[in-house]
């Protein structure tokens, strides 16, 4: 940490203490709407806050994601405690034809699939947050009159396979091309043109001296030259120097004299780390400079993730190996991000996925959210109270946790409650039931499942991680210093960056220096020694024990101490923050290291995505993959195994 103390970093600024930067009492009108504010009017005094006038979740700032009141009433059900103290009963007398426990991406794509199928049934969809979307979650920051959006989750179209005809079928019907749009809105000449790159930051406390040095690299990934030009810039020592140089430069072959195949099998049974060090036999000094490079993708360090793993999503010091494309002969399992197919076509929106959210409830609900296609949706205002009328042949009720899920004569019934706990638990009827939820969740709503079903979604554990995203005055000290993102190997946030550039219908991205511009600051704790979910829980319990303040404090200093060079002061210069903490973050995938032991049609999540009767199971935890493609294939398949 710096010497400066909360007052020089900032800390009794207002705005970044405020749990909202507009607020949630923010009028529709102020938010210049032109829609919707008679039908606010009317549901003013209806129990759920959704109708309540000016209710506007995108604003919120402070704790998000799974923030306070999103999750307590899950961890009273999980500890057992709910049942002793709730409330009786209060039926609803309400019955729907499908239930669908998770307003994510699967569960509004899994509502999409069931109307398909049967155009005149009635879905209600139950979220435990206070916006729907998941993971697809949106931050909206209003600075200096200036509209700025971000991703508060998931962020892009983006898989190492294609779409498959349903997944791609469905981004078709909602008017989302990611070619055609990728070419329309992508503007990376906007930071290409004032010359910024990746650049690495040396904290004093790991290498000796705080040190910023741009490395004229576009990613993680260095050509040969510029390596060459940014290692004698760093505090590195001379031996760590040689060595990353021939990481990411060299063409020695560690395992001569064996086959591609053969190769593959060794490196899977090892870590990246002991790639490094015992087969590459380079200094242990290069781990700090290595050590996040799986962060946002596993959440966990390279002490957890195997070598054929981070060979598969293109880590350096392969080169030499000239391992041949596709998995291991042995499992037939293909590395995670490897593609032989050239993965996906991308694309992201300003707001990331929160954009394909809003399209599917748009299709659902087209009240709530008016509009035509996919460029106005970025703009186009949702009203909230719109979601969860009456009338509606699809409902949208927020701020609901389901706390049980049971079969009965001819359907499901549904026990829900306000997630924060506390309140009434109210009962709804339905003919079918999609849990969209996450999967350590289920055995707890359904504890009539069998026991090796209910064991099999215990074992998939969600990697934790946060998306925090920061508004700033103006972004004159990146250009000053020439670094568009900047990797911060032995801080609290592992890297921070400028928001991507993305225009889209009416709305443009900063283009001026002098603008306010948004930066996007990634953490993924975890605990080295412990394997990948082990690491995965270490960080979970971080998460959801770390106060909004120690966040603060920690970009405060960070951003004030990598910056200092450009003038970046962060009390001045901070107008805002949104913390996404997702403790239950990304869906797990394969791992060579540790699931190799049971075969690929035994894995947890096929046994535990399984019919349950009238219940049937739809997340990306039960794809086995992180990826939105996932997301709406697996709510596809839930929605045939209940209709056929």
């Amino acid at each position: 940490m710096s010497k400066r103390g909360d007052k020089g970093l900032g800390m009794d600024r207002p705005i970044a203490r405020r749990d909202f930067l507009q607020g949630a009492a923010v009028s529709l009108t102020a938010l210049g709407t032109t829609t919707g504010a008679s039908a606010i009017e009317a549901n003013a005094t209806a129990a759920e806050p959704q109708n309540a006038p000016g209710y506007y979740p995108p604003t919120r700032m402070g704790m998000r994601g799974s923030h306070p009141g999103a999750f307590e009433a899950a961890h009273e059900v999980r500890d057992g405690a709910f049942w002793d103290k709730a409330h009786a009963l209060e039926d609803t007398h309400e019955t729907y034809d499908l239930v669908i426990v998770g307003g994510g991406i699967s569960g509004l794509s899994a509502a999409h699939f069931y109307r398909a199928a049967k155009p005149k049934a009635r879905i209600l969809i139950l979220e435990n947050h206070d916006d729907f979307g998941g993971h697809a979650k949106r931050n909206e920051f209003h600075v200096n009159g200036r509209l700025e959006l971000i991703n508060g989750g998931t962020l892009e179209i983006d898989s190492p396979t294609p779409y498959s005809k349903v997944a791609g079928g469905l981004l078709a019907t909602l008017g989302i091309d990611p070619v055609k749009l990728s070419k329309e809105c992508d503007h990376p000449e906007t930071y290409e043109k004032h010359g910024l790159s990746l650049g690495v930051f040396f904290d004093k406390e790991t290498f000796g001296k705080d040190q910023l040095v741009a490395t004229g690299a576009k990613g993680r990934r260095f050509e040969a030259a510029q390596m060459k030009t940014f290692l004698p810039r760093t505090p590195l020592s001379p031996k760590v120097r040689a060595d990353i140089l021939r990481i990411e430069a060299g063409t020695e072959d560690y395992y001569p004299g064996l086959t591609s195949a053969q190769k593959k099998d060794k490196l899977s049974l090892i870590t990246y780390q002991d790639y490094l060090l015992n087969v590459v036999k380079a200094d242990p000094g290069v781990l700090w400079f290595y050590r996040h490079h799986t962060d946002e993708e596993w959440a966990c360090g390279i002490d957890a993730v195997s070598a054929l793993d981070c060979w598969g999503f293109g880590l350096p010091g392969f080169d030499g190996l000239k391992l041949a494309p596709g998995g291991t002969d042995r499992m037939g399992a293909t590395p995670k991000g490897y593609s032989t197919t050239g993965g996906s076509d991308t694309f992201h929106f300003p707001d990331g996925n929160a954009s394909i959210a809003r399209l599917l409830v748009r299709n659902l609900v087209p009240e709530a959210l008016p509009g035509r296609d996919a460029h106005d949706i970025v703009l186009a205002q949702c009203d909230y109270a719109r979601l969860d009328r009456p009338g509606n042949p699809v409902r949208i009720r927020l701020n609901s946790l389901v706390v049980r899920a049971r079969n009965v004569k001819d359907g499901v019934e549904i026990a829900y409650t306000r997630a924060s706990g506390g309140g009434a638990v109210k009962r709804v009827r339905a003919k079918h039931c999609v849990l969209a939820s996450w999967n350590m969740m289920i055995p707890y709503l359904c504890p009539e499942m069998p026991e090796a079903q209910k064991e099999a979604l215990h074992e998939i554990v969600k990697a934790p991680l946060i998306y925090c995203n920061v508004a700033i005055r103006n972004w004159r000290s990146f250009v000053k210093l020439k670094v568009d993102r900047v990797y911060c190997p032995g801080m609290y946030w592992v890297d921070f960056g400028l928001n991507a550039p993305v225009d889209i219908g009416g709305y443009k991205s900063p283009r001026s220096p002098d603008e306010p511009m948004l930066l996007r600051l990634v953490r993924t704790p975890s605990k080295a020694g412990l394997d990948e979910y082990g690491q995965n829980r270490a960080g979970r319990a971080e998460l959801l024990s770390t106060s909004f303040e120690t966040f603060e404090r920690n970009i405060r200093d960070q951003l004030g101490r990598c910056l200092a060079g450009g003038g970046f002061d962060p009390a001045r210069d901070i107008e805002g923050i949104a913390v996404n903490r997702w403790p239950h973050g990304y869906a797990p995938e394969y791992s060579y290291l540790f699931d190799r032991d049971k075969p690929l049609d035994r894995q947890p999540y096929l046994i535990g995505r399984k019919r349950f009767g009238n219940i049937a199971i739809a997340n990306s935890d039960s794809g086995f993959a992180a990826y939105t493609d996932c997301a709406i294939d697996q709510a596809h398949r839930a929605v045939g195994e209940l209709i056929g």
